[in-house]
């Protein structure tokens, strides 16, 4: 089966231009059984107040489809989706933007993770200001909270077994990327396995990988989309010892749709049935 992630940025071009038809060409070119967004919206006037999963799970002619916002409003005003303890609430009419996942296959369970927060204090250490050299100490600042982050999880059915596959688009801030995808992988150890994680990382290969210990499925430039410099777009596969394991059957693609700063990720894969005792 074909996995796929693709970081849409609200389904624009780079020079701002949203076309839905567009959008949903590009998709369809991926072809994937299971597609991972993230930066998608629905009911916002940037992206003419399209459903983007939905559109995304009509071009691959897909039944299964789930939005998780992270954001409710509009650009410049948006606010927290969810509450912890209480989910996310769909306001009819209100802008979301968020995360999903579309697969051809059946989807028996979605669930949603929050991510943790960047700190809204920090510490950073500092010279006596004008000077170049001499001893620094640690001072405290403020920072500008990062948005919310969150995974979806979907509880795939294949026609070679269950499948856990997980998305989610973590923190851009460079100090505390790393700490966030370290919560959240202790945060999903209890999800059913094989389980692959496709999204954007904003962390530099191998170093996902290494974090997470999984499986690099994908080794492929996919930022800046023009020129792809490096890899913060990845496929990530876990698997329980002796279990299900999922496999790529060759290298992936990154994919240049014309939309996005990102290049979609694509690759063929197969879910090898689980290791026989005394084998």
């Amino acid at each position: 089966m074909r996995l796929a992630t693709f970081n849409t940025l609200h389904g624009a071009a780079l020079d701002g231009t949203v076309d839905v038809e567009r959008f949903a060409r590009a998709v369809a070119h991926l072809d994937a059984d299971v597609l991972a967004l993230q930066e998608v919206e629905r009911d916002s006037p940037r992206s003419g107040r399209a459903d983007l999963v939905a559109v995304a799970a009509e071009a691959l002619r897909a039944e299964h489809r789930h939005l998780s916002p992270t954001l409710h409003g509009v650009g410049g005003a948006w606010v927290r989706a969810a509450r912890p303890g209480s989910g996310v609430r769909r306001v009819r009419g209100v802008a979301s933007y968020g995360i999903g996942i579309v697969s051809r296959f059946p989807v028996t369970r979605w669930s949603r993770l929050e991510l943790d927060r960047m700190p809204w204090r920090s510490r950073v250490r500092r010279r006596a200001p004008g000077a170049a050299t001499g001893a620094a100490r640690l001072v405290p600042f403020r920072v500008v909270p990062d948005e919310p982050r969150a995974a979806l999880a979907a509880a795939v059915t294949t026609p070679w077994g269950p499948l856990t596959v997980v998305t989610t688009h973590t923190t851009s801030r460079p100090e505390f990327t790393a700490e966030q995808l370290r919560s959240f992988v202790r945060s999903c150890a209890g999800l059913p396995r094989p389980l692959v994680l496709l999204g954007d990382l904003n962390l530099r290969a191998p170093e996902p990988a290494e974090i997470t210990g999984f499986a690099s499925l994908a080794d492929v430039l996919t930022h800046p989309s023009d020129r792809p410099v490096r890899q913060i777009d990845h496929v990530l596969a876990d698997a329980r010892p002796g279990g299900a394991r999922v496999r790529a059957l060759g290298p992936a693609t990154a994919v240049d749709t014309g939309l996005s700063d990102h290049r979609a990720v694509v690759v063929d894969v197969v879910v090898d049935p689980p290791t026989l005792r005394g084998a």
